[in-house]
């Protein structure tokens, strides 16, 4: 990894503790690639076409000119080593709604509070800044340790889509959950504990 100066370190649109946010731009192409083709993350985000590097650059420059979506890396604070992406989708301005997609590169970022702090970063946003009523997301049956940080984080299991994603030889449901706006108040803003 090439050594960082202030001058040319990576644009940092929303910070935490751990990680950080920032938008992707075509430099990122090669690390945008190397991400999605991670075992894990395939497994864990139900992916199951493979891209190549000219389709992620065309989908880069797409995402940029697209205002319905809001696409960005997951990078670590102290290193700016990439650790996943995370992205707000389907925006609708009339439903004050959208879809949150998230997934976390390489076993050895999982479990560390990586994803849990990153969403929080992106539900700040949503509700605060992009003034949003709903938030939703899917997750698979399989993926129980995200399941278990979308419940943390005080996301609400609304229903079932049974057999949604065929991986892996066999069908597997996938889990439709949600935050409001008046959770989100409620948790994170009229109280001091996360």
């Amino acid at each position: 990894m090439s050594h960082n100066t202030p001058a040319n370190r990576p644009v940092r649109f929303l910070t935490g503790q751990q990680v950080y946010l920032r938008p992707l731009n075509n430099e990122d192409t090669e690390v945008y690639y190397q991400l999605l083709h991670d075992a894990d993350m395939l497994r864990l985000t139900g992916t199951q076409q493979h891209f190549t590097r000219e389709q992620i650059e065309r989908y880069i420059d797409s995402k940029s000119q697209d205002s319905s979506s809001i696409l960005l890396l997951i990078a670590e604070t102290d290193t700016d080593e990439i650790v996943g992406d995370i992205a707000l989708q389907d925006i609708s301005s009339t439903n004050r709604s959208a879809n949150l997609r998230i997934a976390i590169s390489a076993a050895r970022h999982q479990g560390r509070g990586y994803g849990s702090e990153a969403i929080r970063l992106l539900l700040d946003y949503g509700f605060g800044v992009q003034n949003l009523h709903r938030i939703e997301l899917n997750v698979y049956a399989y993926n129980e340790r995200a399941q278990h940080v979308y419940r943390k984080l005080g996301f609400q299991q609304e229903g079932i889509q049974r057999d949604a994603v065929f991986y892996n030889h066999q069908y597997h449901d996938a889990i439709l959950m949600s935050m409001l706006e008046h959770e989100y108040s409620e948790r994170y803003l009229n109280h001091t504990t996360a």
